[in-house]
């Protein structure tokens, strides 16, 4: 395969590197990582088909269930096969973080960052981002590839977030939720709504948008299947939230924390760079005041994700960027936090293509030894304290 154009990395980037034990020739070396994707469940047998339509060889990725790689120079986007949903793109790091999770059939699973990919055998799947246009895509992708029955999303922030699994609620109903019931209950989900409750919902999404800051607005439900839970309940039920004590034994059975980072570990975001500017990567990447603000912010995501987590449950905690402030640093933090959190071993990660991380029982992928784009994970049981 001909090398790409390297890029002239600034010195800045590099005494970045440096500090943070890293190669510079991930992001000079010739662009060799493939393309992923994976079959929609189902569509195996178009393997096929997809390989004649695309003029190349679609190659089993041998450590990672249901995942294919493609020449890195492939598009997908046109392609009959992705236009009528049989495919879709995934890094396949990102999918080893979902497999970490280890879900089970019946398992009610929290995203903090909406990942749809999470959709399998789960009992129940909750996104949450505080970002609107980017649960408007999962919402988009769910609908496309109808793996959104047992789905539900929310606009709010993660790192607040306190909903239980759905099929909680108090026992008693007080007379203003039976009265409510007979009023407000949530119908079935359609994206073709009467014209006022479109209006109501506009309404409702910029009251939520001034009051997120303010933290006193319930989050926005934007999207849920018809086995999502959802259907039947009535506002103050779907919005009540648990105590401790119904946390541990009601709680999550599995939570994942894709957290917002620098997306330092992503080589195509890296290049974008060099069209973008330089001093536009020193403002994103490299500004240590934005660091700050985010290895908080990080830290937050990941404590509260674990408070909805049932006692037994597990943890997977992931982020796109290769940094020890923005990965190890925090995964100690939170530890020393949190006496009910054990780092677990991922069983699965045995014959995984990655390196450990600077913390036993935490992993990373990159390029050069992954095939893959940049990602650390780590992954934490809940115990009974």
């Amino acid at each position: 395969m001909e090398e790409s154009s390297k890029l002239a990395l600034p010195d800045a980037f590099l005494d970045f590197l440096k500090v943070n034990g890293l190669d510079p020739s991930i992001y000079t070396a010739s662009d060799s990582t493939p393309r992923y994707i994976r079959l929609k469940p189902g569509c195996e047998a178009y393997l096929e088909e997809v390989e004649a339509e695309m003029k190349c060889k679609i190659e089993k990725v041998d450590w990672l269930p249901g995942f294919y790689s493609l020449p890195p120079d492939i598009q997908i986007a046109s392609s009959k096969a992705y236009q009528e949903g049989k495919i879709y793109g995934i890094d396949a790091a990102s999918g080893a973080a979902v497999l970490a999770l280890d879900i089970s059939a019946g398992d009610h699973v929290l995203d903090l960052c909406a990942a749809p990919d999470l959709l399998g055998d789960s009992g129940s799947v909750t996104g949450v981002d505080v970002a609107s246009h980017r649960l408007a895509a999962c919402r988009t992708m769910l609908q496309k590839y109808a793996l959104g029955d047992r789905c539900r999303l929310f606009v709010g922030d993660g790192s607040t977030f306190s909903l239980l699994p759905v099929g909680f609620h108090s026992e008693s109903k007080s007379c203003e939720s039976a009265l409510e019931e007979k009023v407000d209950a949530f119908r079935e989900w359609t994206s073709r709504r009467p014209y006022k409750e479109r209006k109501k919902a506009t309404k409702a999404r910029k009251t939520v948008a001034s009051q997120l800051v303010l933290g006193s607005q319930h989050p926005e439900l934007i999207f849920y299947g018809r086995h999502s839970g959802v259907v039947g309940l009535t506002r103050s039920e779907l919005y009540q939230s648990g105590c401790d004590s119904e946390v541990s034994s009601q709680g999550y059975d599995k939570v994942l924390v894709d957290a917002e980072c620098t997306h330092d570990g992503s080589i195509k975001h890296i290049q974008k760079f060099e069209h973008w500017g330089w001093t536009t990567l020193q403002r994103r990447v490299l500004d240590a005041e934005r660091t700050d603000s985010l290895t908080t912010l990080q830290l937050k995501l990941l404590s509260n994700g674990f408070r909805l987590l049932k006692v037994g449950g597990s943890l997977v905690y992931s982020t796109c960027s290769l940094t020890v402030a923005q990965n190890e640093d925090v995964v100690q933090n939170f530890l020393k936090e949190n006496a009910s959190a054990e780092l677990q071993e991922i069983n699965a990660a045995k014959n995984w293509p990655c390196k450990s991380g600077q913390i036993p029982n935490t992993l990373r992928f990159d390029p050069l030894t992954s095939q893959t784009s940049g990602l650390f994970v780590a992954k934490f049981l809940k115990l009974a304290i």
